[in-house]
C-alpha cells in the first residue's frame, strides 16, 4: 500500500505543478501584472523591459492576458498593427514616470518632452506628480502624437504606411 500511495503522490505532485504556473498569483481581473525588469521582453520590439518609469502594460479584458512594452509608443502601435479586435475595450497601464508606480493610461496626464526607450517621448504622470508648468496631454492626443512619430520614422525609411 504504501508503494500505492508515493505513486499517487508523485503524480499527484506533477499535476500541481503543471496547473500552478497557470494560477493567477493574486492579480485582480485587467489589473497590470509584476514585471521581471531586465527579463520580460516588449511585445512590439522585443526589447527587454528595464526603464521602469516608461513601461506599458495592456490588458485582454476577455482572457485578463498581460503583453509588456518599453514604452507607450510600442503599445499604441502594437494595437494598430495587430489589428487587436478588443483594443476599445482593453485596460492599459502605464507606469508614472515619476513614481513608477501603474497608473490607468487613459486617465493619466502626459508630457511629450522626455527621453524614453524608443524616443517617442512621452510620459505618464498622475494627478498629483504632474509637473508644473507643463501643457498636459490627454491618451487621444498621445495616440495621435506617436503615430505621427511613427508616421514621420517611416518616411525617413523609407517605409510605405499602412
Amino acid at each position: 500500500m504504501s508503494g500505492y500511495r508515493r505513486v499517487l503522490f508523485a503524480l499527484l505532485s506533477l499535476v500541481a505543478l503543471f496547473f500552478l504556473p497557470a494560477c493567477d498569483s493574486g492579480r485582480k481581473k485587467g489589473e497590470p501584472a509584476k514585471v521581471h525588469w531586465d527579463r520580460d521582453m516588449c511585445e512590439r520590439c522585443k526589447m527587454v523591459l528595464s526603464e521602469r518609469k516608461y513601461a506599458a502594460q495592456i490588458v485582454n479584458p476577455k482572457t485578463n492576458k498581460v503583453y509588456e512594452f518599453d514604452d507607450l509608443g510600442c503599445a499604441v502601435l502594437w494595437l494598430d498593427e495587430e489589428k487587436i479586435p478588443w483594443a476599445k475595450t482593453a485596460k492599459i497601464w502605464v507606469t508614472d514616470a515619476k513614481t513608477g508606480e501603474w497608473l490607468d493610461a487613459r486617465r493619466a496626464k502626459y508630457t511629450d518632452d522626455s527621453i524614453t526607450p524608443m524616443a517617442y517621448g512621452v510620459a505618464a504622470f498622475s494627478e498629483k506628480t504632474f509637473p508644473k508648468g507643463h501643457r498636459a496631454l490627454h491618451f487621444d492626443e498621445v495616440v495621435e502624437l506617436i503615430k505621427k512619430i511613427e508616421a514621420k520614422n517611416n518616411e525617413k525609411r523609407g517605409l510605405e504606411q499602412p
